[in-house]
């Protein structure tokens, strides 16, 4: 390998997508939590229907008797003490003056980018959950349906300053391209 090819491979990025500038905010974290005690509730109801309903003697139940009750602890404290903080740390966001991206997912990390020219619509969403801790999600859709980028859990009037600024932006885009 020749000098100048060492010197360009040392330069060029080792990703194509660098890391999006933004965190969510860290009321996100309570939204988690709040989600994972409703799931662990769930998930306890029916591990206490199955430890109620299903004859503990004979087969593979009596195993199961012994074991399930332990499993949905360990869920309860992966879903409700660890993975919220995690996902705080790994969900990111930012828009630049050409792109709206995310990186999204803990164990399997997804880019998403979509170019302010390709950007048809956006939309502000809230759920119950969301509007109890003040937050929204932007969702930048194209026409492609593999386009989309949702930026879940921003504060709400950060969320509507981000959607005015897109939608706006498109705008201006689509007039200069006529």
């Amino acid at each position: 390998m020749s000098p100048s090819h060492r010197a360009a491979s040392r330069t060029a990025p080792a990703s194509p997508v660098r890391e999006p500038a933004w965190e969510l905010p860290r009321s996100a974290i309570g939204l988690w939590v709040t989600e994972s005690v409703f799931s662990t509730i769930l998930m306890w109801l029916a591990v206490g229907a199955f430890l109620l309903f299903a004859p503990s003697d004979g087969g593979p139940l009596p195993l199961l008797h012994r074991v399930l009750p332990y499993a949905a602890a360990l869920y309860a404290v992966v879903a409700m003490g660890i993975r919220p903080w995690f996902k705080h740390r790994v969900y990111r966001w930012e828009i630049t003056a050409e792109a709206a991206y995310t990186r999204t997912g803990w164990l399997t990390q997804t880019w998403t980018l979509v170019p302010i020219s390709r950007i048809q619509t956006v939309d502000v969403t809230r759920g119950v959950l969301q509007q109890m801790f003040g937050l929204a999600t932007v969702a930048v859709l194209t026409a492609s349906s593999q386009g989309t980028v949702r930026i879940w859990h921003l504060e709400h009037d950060v969320a509507q300053r981000v959607a005015d600024d897109l939608a706006h932006r498109a705008e201006q885009v689509r007039d200069q391209a006529t």
